[in-house]
C-alpha cells in the first residue's frame, strides 16, 4: 500500500483528500503544519507528498524545498487556491520559473477527485 503524506492548514481539505485517497487504496497521514510534515519525513517513508501553498508559518513552497533536500527522490504535489492580486493566477502558475519547483505537477483549488487521481498517476509514472 502506497503511503501519501498531505500537508495543509484547513481540516476539510485534507479529510476530503484522505477520503479521496483512501477510497483508491492509499495509506494516507495528514498534518496541519509542515514542521510537522518535516517531523514525519525523519522516521517515515512516504511514496508521495500533496503540499498546500499558503499556510501560516512556513509555506508550501519552502516545505517542498526542504523536503526535497532530506528526500529528493519523494514525488510532490502542490496545490493552491489563492489567487493573486486580481488576476486568475495562483503562485502555481509561476512554479516553472524555478528550476527545482518546474517539474512539479500543480492543482487548483477546489480540483475534482479526477484530476487528484491524474496528478497522482502522472508523477508516480514520472518516478517510477
Amino acid at each position: 500500500m502506497q503511503r501519501v503524506l498531505v500537508v495543509d492548514d484547513q481540516h476539510f481539505v485534507r479529510s476530503t483528500i484522505s477520503f479521496i485517497l483512501k477510497a483508491q487504496g492509499f495509506e494516507v497521514v495528514e498534518v496541519e503544519r509542515g514542521a510537522d510534515a518535516l517531523r514525519l519525513l525523519e522516521d517515515t517513508k512516504f511514496d508521495l507528498a500533496i503540499v498546500d501553498i499558503y499556510m501560516p508559518g512556513m509555506d508550501g513552497v519552502k516545505i517542498i524545498k526542504l523536503m526535497r533536500e532530506r528526500t529528493p527522490d519523494l514525488p510532490v504535489i502542490a496545490m493552491s487556491g489563492v489567487q493573486l492580486n486580481a488576476s486568475d493566477k495562483t503562485a502555481l502558475d509561476y512554479f516553472s520559473m524555478s528550476p527545482e519547483l518546474s517539474k512539479i505537477p500543480c492543482l487548483k483549488k477546489p480540483f475534482k477527485p479526477n484530476e487528484l487521481m491524474s496528478a497522482i498517476q502522472k508523477v508516480i509514472r514520472v518516478n517510477a
